[in-house]
């Protein structure tokens, strides 16, 4: 059975219509899930056996049956440890409904039939007695309810409900504890992720600053939580202000509360600065001496030698509402407030404000609406000084004095660059196409007094008219370009359709800015992004590849044959090949009607596995000027990549890595073929090794 889908297509503008099979939600739902991350993360499935075979001893020794409750089972590998283990009788809750029928087929393949109940529902949802889906309570408690935040897929409620229906009364539960700790940073890098800096623009009159308007200047941002892999930070990129400190703790043997509530604890700070960024980490206690625990602490914090991969959970950086001096050794209050899925911290200092126990703190909401509309990536990208200075330099190149300057980009500042540097001769206009565009710039224009100067055109380009240009033509047309929908790097091509649309608005010696772009590819070996596409066959001595299978069907529905955006400054790689200039799209000229297409090889410089091809833009803004959205530079022998951070890389996985062949020699070149459909929008690729 198919049915219709509607989309915006992120390249081309258009409202699409498209036929897809009825499963293709949860085809992608799985092709794009991190089960393959969790089942080869080691460290955490060695200490999750280690708790259970050590609850199931604790309640054998009492003398009773051990009847497990999982709730979240995914493949059902926590119940069938349980099971291993001794345990009488396993109960798995998997809401999901094609991941509770794999793991039917994983418990039976291993030959646990008989005492794991494989349970589709919510565990909320779950009754208990003679003709429920559990025949009794469970006394031991095993779950992986966790994110990066610990409580943000509704850990606590699920707890909550388990302890009041499902369990007995000091029950066993692995893991047994969690424990949530904080430090308090300074980074200039990080906080460039939340606020806008003030702009800095070298003019014939003198300096012009660009400052943010003054909501955005005091808005405290949104409160989602920003997870990195902050074992990708280098040190000099922050200044520690306080020791880690234990901010709270959740015992899940007990009644477990998820109702909102405040924790409070006293720093001294080891250092005089801005407090800006508080770090944030867990670890989980497997058994309740804590002498079985999995932590995610950080480089700095633990030692590297004993440092796991994971993508599942990572690390935390949350913003404080505004950056506070601290003086060392001058105690401050900090303060992190709770719902039942998220966290949010404030620093006092007062001593009157820090004994007001009960005043809430209440959650961040952003005010400017500048946080909804740019994402932190984009905050950063905007504070990246010499990315500024590239656009300023190539502005000067061409604009004139009598310049008729158009831009078409989402919440740019590009618009007040050109007014800076063209002075009052300059009209600069703006459409901002994208109807996710929530951010109004009108209120940047004012606090910078340009208003008036600056005119706003709230259309998308294909209607754009005469009279909203004054019947202008255009001159200059810029473009950074930026845009809220696009994911993949070649998404932001939508400006060349843009600029396909004003055409006939525009002289016929018209400017365009980027004049041209071009798509580069490189071959890498990950150090460990591949675990996530990678099959894991045996887990802990249990089958699972019924698991992988699953994937792999799923990724060949459409996924495999798709490149998938990755921010690479967290992920280490190195370069196999030279990176290639593949394809070029001429912003001067409207785009073909015809495909443009290519193909070639590779060589492959170095030795090691070819996980995969990575893809970006290089933007030329005017000539011996451009901006690179990925490899910075290659920066040793060994082939390490430094890679833009403020922007998501495109990743093509060979089937290598998803089939997990093993290849006897190893390959020394790569052949490729990659069309960009200019009716579409989208880039087919295919290598061969």
């Amino acid at each position: 059975m198919k049915t219709f889908c509607g989309r915006a297509n992120p390249t081309t503008g258009a409202i699409e219509w498209l036929e897809e099979d009825e499963n293709y939600d949860y085809h992608q739902e799985i092709a794009r899930s991190r089960y393959a991350d969790m089942l080869h993360d080691k460290d955490r499935n060695t200490k999750y056996y280690q708790g259970i075979r050590a609850a199931v001893s604790r309640v054998k020794e009492r003398g009773e049956k051990a009847v497990v409750l999982d709730i979240g089972t995914g493949t059902g590998l926590l119940s069938m440890m349980a099971a291993a283990a001794g345990a009488d009788f396993c109960y798995a809750i998997e809401v999901f409904k094609p991941m509770a029928n794999a793991a039917v087929k994983i418990v039976e393949k291993n030959g646990f039939r008989d005492r794991i109940k494989v349970i589709n529902k919510h565990s909320t949802e779950v009754t208990v007695g003679p003709d429920g889906d559990m025949q009794c309570r469970a006394n031991i408690l095993v779950t992986e309810l966790f994110d990066t935040e610990l409580i943000g897929e509704g850990a606590l409620p699920s707890y909550e409900h388990a302890h009041k229906y499902l369990v007995q009364e000091g029950c066993e539960a692995v893991p047994h504890r969690a424990t949530v700790y904080v430090q308090l940073v300074e980074s200039k890098r990080m906080w460039s992720w939340n606020k806008l800096f003030p702009v800095r623009v070298e003019t014939e009159n003198g300096e012009k600053i660009i400052v943010s308007p003054p909501e955005m200047e005091s808005c405290p941002g949104v409160p989602s939580v920003c997870d990195i892999q902050l074992n990708q930070m280098p040190s000099s990129d922050f200044t520690i202000l306080s020791d880690v400190v234990t901010m709270f703790s959740v015992d899940f043997s007990k009644p477990v509360r998820s109702a909102s509530t405040c924790y409070r604890v006293q720093l001294e700070p080891v250092k005089s600065g801005k407090a800006q960024i508080v770090l944030s980490w867990w670890d989980i206690d497997m058994d309740p001496s804590g002498k079985i625990n999995c932590t995610m602490a950080p480089y700095w914090v633990k030692s590297t030698s004993a440092l796991q991969w994971r993508d599942h959970w990572m690390q935390c950086v949350y913003f404080l509402p505004n950056e506070e001096p601290v003086l060392q050794g001058e105690k401050v209050c900090l303060t992190a407030c709770r719902d039942e899925y998220s966290l949010w911290y404030k620093l006092q200092k007062d001593r009157e404000e820090e004994n007001k126990a009960d005043d809430r703190v209440e959650s961040p909401v952003c005010r400017c609406q500048a946080h909804l509309l740019w994402n932190r990536p984009r905050f950063g990208e905007l504070n990246d000084q010499n990315r500024t200075h590239q656009y300023i330099s190539a502005l000067m190149k061409v604009l004139k004095m009598d310049s008729v300057c158009l831009c078409i980009s989402d919440g740019s500042l590009l618009p007040m660059l050109a007014h800076c540097l063209g002075a009052k001769q300059v009209h600069s206009k703006c459409v901002y196409p994208s109807s996710t565009d929530l951010y109004h710039p009108n209120e940047f224009f004012k606090a910078n007094n340009l208003e008036e100067k600056i005119k706003i055109i709230e259309t998308r380009p294909e209607s754009l008219t005469s009279s909203q240009l004054e019947d202008k033509k255009i001159s200059v047309l810029v473009g950074e370009p930026f845009f809220t929908t696009s994911l993949l790097p070649w998404h932001n091509l939508y400006f060349w359709y843009a600029r396909t649309a004003v055409n006939s608005h525009l002289t016929s010696d018209v400017t365009v800015l980027p004049q041209a772009a071009s798509l580069h590819m490189m071959i890498v070996e990950f150090q460990d992004l591949w675990r996530i596409r990678s099959p894991c066959g045996i887990c802990e001595g249990f089958d699972v590849r019924t698991m992988d299978d699953m994937i792999s069907n799923s990724l060949n529905f459409r996924e495999s044959k798709e490149a998938e955006p990755h921010p690479l400054w967290e992920y280490p790689c190195k370069s196999l090949s030279d990176p290639q200039e593949v394809l070029t799209f001429d912003f001067r000229k409207t785009v073909p009607h015809h495909c443009l297409s290519t193909e070639g090889s590779v060589n492959l410089l170095r030795k090691g596995r070819s996980h995969g091809a990575v893809l970006w833009m290089e933007y030329h803004l005017a000539a011996g000027i451009s901006i690179n959205t990925g490899l910075m530079r290659i920066s040793n022998e060994k082939g390490n990549c430094e890679w833009n951070p403020h922007c998501k890389q495109a990743v093509y996985f060979f089937s290598s890595v998803i089939e997990s062949e093993t290849l006897t020699d190893l390959p020394s070149v790569v052949n490729y073929a990659i069309s960009f459909d200019t009716k579409t929008g989208e880039i087919a690729m295919d290598f061969k090794l």
